[in-house]
C-alpha cells in the first residue's frame, strides 16, 4: 500500500502549517518593524499602531522572541548592529522594473541574497540609478511612471518574483512598473 502511511500524511500536513505559520510570523514582523520605525517608540504605550500589531501578533500565537526581536531591529539595535535601509533596483522578467527596499544589517549578505533571488527567478540585479528614473517619488513612496501590461505568463513570472522577494524577511516593501487590474488585486 504505497502512499498511505500515517507519518508521511502527519509530516506533510505538519509541514504545511508550518510553512504558513513562519510566513505569518514574517509578515508581522515586518509591521512591528515598520510600526517601531515610524512611531520612533518601542513601548506600545506611546505607540498605537505597534499595539494594534502586537495585538494581532498575539492573535498569531507568534512567540515573544520573534517579537522582541522584530523590536529591537526596528529600532536599530541588536546583537548584528545597526539596521540600515538599502533600496536595490533590478529588473524583472520582461524587463519590468523593481525598487526594492530592504533594512539589514548586513548589506553584504542582503545584497547577494536578492541578486539570488532575482537570477532564480529570470531577473536581475541593476546598479543605482538603473531603474529608479522609471518611478516618481511620492512622499516616502514610489509610483511607476510608465506601467507596463504583459501577457498572463509572463504576469505570473513577475507575481512570483514579487513574491519572492516579500517573502525575504529584510525586504520592507517592493515596487514595481507591472502594471495588475484592479479585478486581480481584488481575488
Amino acid at each position: 500500500m504505497a502512499g498511505h502511511s500515517k507519518w508521511n500524511n502527519i509530516k506533510q500536513r505538519k509541514g504545511a502549517v508550518d510553512a504558513k505559520r513562519a510566513k505569518t510570523f514574517a509578515q508581522i514582523a515586518k509591521l512591528i518593524r515598520v510600526a517601531v520605525k515610524e512611531g520612533k517608540s518601542d513601548n506600545p504605550q506611546f505607540n498605537p499602531s505597534l499595539r494594534l500589531i502586537l495585538d494581532k501578533a498575539r492573535a498569531a500565537n507568534m512567540p515573544k522572541d520573534n517579537i522582541t526581536r522584530a523590536i529591537d531591529r526596528g529600532m536599530g539595535r541588536g546583537p548584528g548592529g545597526a539596521v540600515q535601509e538599502i533600496m536595490y533596483e533590478g529588473f524583472g522578467p520582461s524587463g519590468v522594473a523593481f525598487l526594492v527596499h530592504a533594512a539589514t544589517n548586513n548589506p553584504t549578505r542582503t545584497s547577494a541574497d536578492i541578486r539570488f533571488i532575482f537570477s532564480r527567478n529570470g531577473g536581475s540585479l541593476g546598479g543605482p540609478g538603473s531603474a529608479q528614473y522609471m518611478f516618481e517619488r511620492k512622499g516616502m513612496t514610489f509610483t511607476p511612471m510608465m506601467p507596463m501590461e504583459l501577457a498572463e505568463a509572463e504576469t505570473l513570472e513577475v507575481l512570483t518574483l514579487i513574491d519572492e522577494l516579500e517573502a525575504y524577511d529584510d525586504v520592507e516593501e517592493v515596487t514595481t512598473t507591472l502594471k495588475v487590474e484592479e479585478e486581480a488585486e481584488q481575488e
